[in-house]
């Protein structure tokens, strides 16, 4: 099968359910945003595997603000941690780091090491890995327009407002990927996924495996995307 199938050229994944997988062990939820970054580190390198150019993960959205303020401190600590960890495996397997998402509301330790990262990791080829942190959909829609009216446009068409998007120049996902059950879109990458596919797992996030990749990729495979046009049956 795997011969056969159509690789995504880009997947977005709302990495939903750490908490209530840690819940059910009878562990501290923090536990599971360990187990989680543990995931989307081995997600990464088989979307690379496969062949995958961009994989957009939703890190932590705008109301994610909203959670308690120990919680919030600890997973941007994780965050931190992580990413000073994983900067020479980055750059070993040819990841190139992109972040998504408002700045000005991160602590600037942060801030500077994720600059740090984009540059350091800026000619690497075989995978854009796209980290949404402090991203919303409707948030980037408004800081475009804010662009646009800063740079005194008078008219602008799609291509042009894409590119002020915070994805710029990235193509769309091809396929959004949500674990844990929810069937909702909760505010990611609103402008971009507008033809996207949309595949749901009542899996959690920590329980994801490469195997259930293939298996989305595979369901992926077997939809046709018709972009608003009829095919020929």
């Amino acid at each position: 099968m795997m011969g056969h199938i159509k690789i995504p050229q880009h997947i977005a994944i709302i990495m939903d359910g750490n908490g209530r997988w840690a819940n059910r062990q009878g562990l501290p939820r923090i536990v599971g945003h360990y187990r989680g970054a543990e995931v989307a580190e081995e997600i990464v390198k088989a979307c690379a595997n496969l062949g995958v150019k961009y994989l957009s993960l939703f890190a932590f959205s705008t109301e994610n603000w909203n959670r308690p303020q120990e919680e919030v401190n600890l997973l941007f600590d994780l965050l931190k941690s992580y990413l000073s960890q994983k900067k020479e495996e980055l750059l070993e397997q040819g990841v190139r780091l992109k972040f998504i998402g408002r700045r000005d509301r991160i602590g600037r330790d942060l801030r500077l090491l994720m600059e740090e990262l984009e540059r350091d990791t800026s000619q690497n080829c075989r995978i854009t890995v796209i980290l949404a942190v402090d991203y919303g959909g409707r948030d980037d829609i408004l800081r475009a327009i804010n662009k646009a009216l800063r740079l005194e446009f008078s008219s602008i068409d799609e291509e042009t407002f894409s590119e002020l998007l915070d994805l710029g120049n990235i193509p769309p996902p091809d396929l959004l990927i949500r674990t844990a059950g929810e069937k909702r879109i909760s505010n990611f990458l609103l402008w971009h996924i507008a033809y996207t596919e949309l595949y749901f797992t009542d899996l959690c996030w920590p329980e994801f495996t490469p195997a259930e990749l293939i298996k989305a990729v595979e369901d992926f495979s077997r939809r046709t995307r018709k972009f608003g046009r009829i095919l020929d049956e």
